[in-house]
């Protein structure tokens, strides 16, 4: 597991997906069997790797990375990096024929995304990229609706992300300073669009075109020794995103908007026969039959409160946490060769999205996004 001296990598992937499934007494395979996950964290940090390793009462922790990938007993690589430093990490492990599982993006541009796409089919290791919107109980609840025919048509999606990065110069930002820097893989369409490739994707049809307003709001910020940068990479992104199946959706991304949502992203699908407001946990419904009549009337105040005209969808199940949703399903393909689909080529397009994105804000212009084949 390289990089997991990070919040995420440690936060989610460590923490809340290795460390409970050991909790849960491994994962269960069937016919009396559990496979147990034994964690190698790797990292350039040797005293932060050491205070987590003693933190989980773990053994094995390293800062060097092609020992541990010379290991026969490991099966599997994790990536939690930068993204600057995943594609040649990658590579190794591809070439030392380990398992990858790897966040998002998985590489800086296509080119590299591809490559590493093939490297692996080549090498026939298993590999995925994570996909932690989708098995979010909003979007599950979403999935759900779509299954069941309650939209009937699905003519729109409208997505908002995002919350206020505060700067650094008088309260500590809540991202990294990185994640403000092209030059070291910054930005939030890099970041996020490939999010809403797979979440467009696995809900609604496959992006057919991009068109993209990109834009860095705030130019300077204060990194964490307090000292003042240049951020040179965006920090708001607004995209036009058409669907195979007629479906439009147009989703905000900003890390300089203050929120007044219910959660800190929200999607609402409109069709002919119902809407829905889904978010990281809740989703709320609202059926053409249960469908208000208002009247434009800019004289009068509101007389009725539009958010209590929905209905909140039941969880009618019990959610587990996304991230450890998602690896308890790799584990699975790597150990019985279950079927598994959010593989290295999946996160091409997510990388293909954002790089088209960022074309369409440069040129001004809208592309149309090829399907992809190795």
């Amino acid at each position: 597991m390289n990089g997991v001296t990070g919040r995420m990598g440690y936060r989610q992937h460590l923490l809340r997906s290795i460390l409970a499934i050991r909790e849960q007494g491994g994962l269960d395979l069937g016919g009396g069997e559990a496979l147990w996950p034994e964690p190698v964290l790797v990292g350039r940090r040797e005293h932060a790797l050491r205070e987590i390793a003693e933190r989980h009462g773990l053994t094995e922790w390293s800062t060097d990375l092609d020992a541990v990938l010379a290991d026969d007993t490991i099966d599997i690589y994790f990536d939690a990096q930068v993204t600057s430093a995943r594609v040649e990490a990658i590579k190794k492990a591809i070439a030392a024929g380990k398992h990858i599982y790897t966040e998002k993006p998985t590489a800086a541009d296509l080119d590299g995304a591809l490559e590493l796409a093939r490297l692996a089919r080549d090498a026939g290791i298993r590999h995925g990229v994570v996909q932690d919107k989708i098995f979010l109980p909003g979007l599950l609840k979403l999935k759900r609706l779509i299954d069941g025919g309650f939209f009937g048509e699905i003519l729109s999606v409208r997505g908002e992300f995002g919350y206020w990065v505060f700067e650094g110069d008088w309260q500590d930002p809540q991202r990294p300073s990185w994640n403000y820097r092209s030059e070291d893989g910054g930005g939030i369409t890099v970041d996020m669009f490939p999010h809403w490739e797979y979440v467009l994707h696995e809900l609604f049809g496959r992006v057919t075109t991009v068109q993209a307003h990109i834009t860095t709001h705030i130019p300077q910020r204060w990194d964490e020794q307090g000292k003042p940068y240049a951020a040179t990479a965006d920090d708001a992104a607004y995209g036009i995103f058409e669907l195979d199946g007629g479906a439009v959706a147009q989703i905000n991304s900003s890390w300089t908007v203050r929120v007044n949502r219910d959660e800190l992203v929200e999607f609402q699908v409109d069709g002919t026969h119902g809407s829905a407001v889904a978010g990281l946990r809740r989703c709320r419904v609202q059926h053409r039959s249960a469908t208000p009549k208002p009247v434009w009337n800019p004289d009068l105040p509101a007389t009725e409160s539009f958010r209590d005209q929905w209905q909140e969808v039941p969880d009618n199940a019990e959610f587990d946490n996304g991230f450890k949703a998602q690896w308890e399903l790799f584990l699975r393909h790597v150990a019985l060769g279950e079927a598994y689909h959010w593989d290295l080529l999946a996160g091409a397009r997510g990388v293909q999205l954002a790089e088209l994105g960022l074309r369409s804000s440069a040129e001004g212009r809208r592309f149309e996004v090829p399907e992809l084949s190795l």
